[in-house]
């Protein structure tokens, strides 16, 4: 049996910051006490912070299918050294997640490269049956992505973006109609419905070539956002479905939530480091390597997220990590991919966030409690608390870092934080206590599992 005694940090309990000796055995948290009220081998943490392991919930590893762009080792390297000890990966890899061998082959791929623990979005397509959720939910889904307006190659099982395509491979976009035929299955099932809200028929109203960053916000519109999350948000409250909003951006996005909250829906909102950190004015430092969809809009609209975690109205920030490769992010505005690395900077970004709130302690609810909670596993992760896994995080309240291309473990290096400085440092991190990053070097283990929500039958 292995017990740790990490030592004189500042620890982030459940019931706030403290002064507190953490005992950890056998990779989980075993007591949170004062001073001198623990055994074990001594880590000694003096002067620094204990945090809970972030959980980025919405992450792209590429992997499988465009391993050039990433794949699960480096997406994990790059959490490691940014202290996200849970992904949780979308299901538009190539095959896409759209079926229980799907799930289960991906699971099989990560677990062989993973160096954090992940999770699996299932995806929902407009052919997709109750039959076919209930596998995937046995499989081991964390819930249920519908990529509104998106296409699916029924030939190249993939995702794609194609507004209008008269192509016979594309399968129609899964709709509201969708969603609705669908409804009483996930509702059944209790797990998360996530939308990628934008609404297609004002995308495909609004689409123009892309010339200058204007064109962008005049082609992605914040209307697409607002109705999409009103159209959906309808459907979930007819059939009690905890719908949750992926990456919002837009104030009008933020409007028609809460609006759908005080109508009785049971939703939550995420949204990205990127929208509360950039606004369209960076375009002109940052170049393509801001181009993401649903856009980084107007400093108005920043505030208004900003001030929604305030409120407490917006409980997850998460990443939409979505690398491609440097020389595909250095074409022109037009042709660039969209998408923007991100898990590496998600935590440090947060604390510095909050510290500028006046509580840089809101960052460990945003990063780790809010997302354990929206992936159903609040029993066991997101919490310094016996019971817990000792995914911890030890950061340097006294020591700053920037965000530079050279310190960045995924493979696109360029991101849309780049040259952000923040406060803080992270020292060491630790997946159920084994460590898995300190002082700059990664270990060379791949020890991440396969986490699932909590209270769904396995088959």
């Amino acid at each position: 049996m292995t017990e740790l005694l990490f030592r004189g940090a500042t620890v982030y309990a459940p019931d706030g910051p403290g002064e507190f000796d953490v005992t950890v055995s056998d990779g989980v948290i075993t007591s949170v006490g004062p001073g001198g009220s623990g055994r074990g081998k001594a880590v000694d943490v003096s002067g620094k912070w204990l945090l809970p392991g972030g959980i980025d919930v919405h992450v792209h590893s590429r992997d499988p299918g465009f391993p050039d762009k990433e794949d699960f080792g480096t997406l994990t390297a790059a959490a490691a050294a940014g202290g996200v000890t849970t992904v949780v990966d979308m299901p538009n890899t190539v095959p896409a997640v759209d079926s229980a061998g799907a799930l289960e082959s991906k699971a099989a791929l990560a677990r062989s490269r993973s160096r954090v623990d992940f999770g699996l979005w299932a995806l929902i397509r407009s052919t997709s049956t109750a039959e076919q959720l209930v596998e995937l939910a046995s499989a081991g889904a964390v819930g249920f992505k519908a990529y509104l307006g998106y296409s699916f190659s029924v030939s190249r099982k993939q995702v794609l973006h194609a507004l209008g395509a008269s192509d016979p491979d594309l399968e129609a976009p899964p709709d509201y109609g969708t969603l609705t035929r669908l409804a009483p299955a996930i509702a059944e099932l209790g797990l998360p419905l996530v939308i990628h809200a934008e609404d297609p028929g004002i995308l495909h109203a609004f689409r123009r070539p892309f010339e200058t960053y204007e064109d962008v916000l005049e082609a992605r519109p914040a209307e697409a956002e607002s109705v999409a999350i009103s159209a959906t948000a309808s459907v979930a409250r007819q059939h009690d479905i905890h719908l949750h909003i992926a990456h919002v951006s837009s104030a009008l996005g933020l409007q028609a939530a809460e609006e759908a909250i005080a109508a009785g829906t049971r939703l939550t909102l995420e949204t990205c480091p990127q929208y509360l950190w950039r606004t369209e004015a960076d375009f002109a430092r940052l170049g393509t390597a801001m181009k993401m969809n649903p856009p980084v809009r107007r400093a108005s609209d920043q505030q208004a997220l900003r001030d929604a975690l305030r409120r407490e109205v917006i409980s997850v920030v998460a990443t939409d990590h979505a690398p491609h490769t440097d020389d595909e992010k250095a074409q022109d505005l037009e042709h660039a991919p969209p998408g923007t690395p991100g898990v590496q900077t998600l935590y440090l970004s947060c604390l510095e966030l909050a510290r500028h709130m006046g509580d840089p302690w809101l960052a460990a609810r945003w990063v780790s409690e809010g997302p354990a909670a929206l992936a159903g596993l609040s029993e066991s992760k997101g919490r310094i608390a016996p019971g817990y896994d000792a995914d911890l995080v030890v950061v340097d309240p006294k020591q700053s870092t920037t965000f530079s291309p050279k310190a960045m473990r995924s493979r696109q290096k360029h991101g849309a934080l780049q040259g952000l400085k923040v406060s803080f440092a992270i020292t060491s991190v630790y997946l159920r206590g084994v460590p898995i990053y300190a002082n700059g070097r990664l270990s060379t283990r791949s020890t991440g599992r396969m986490v699932r929500p909590a209270g769904v039958p396995i088959a």
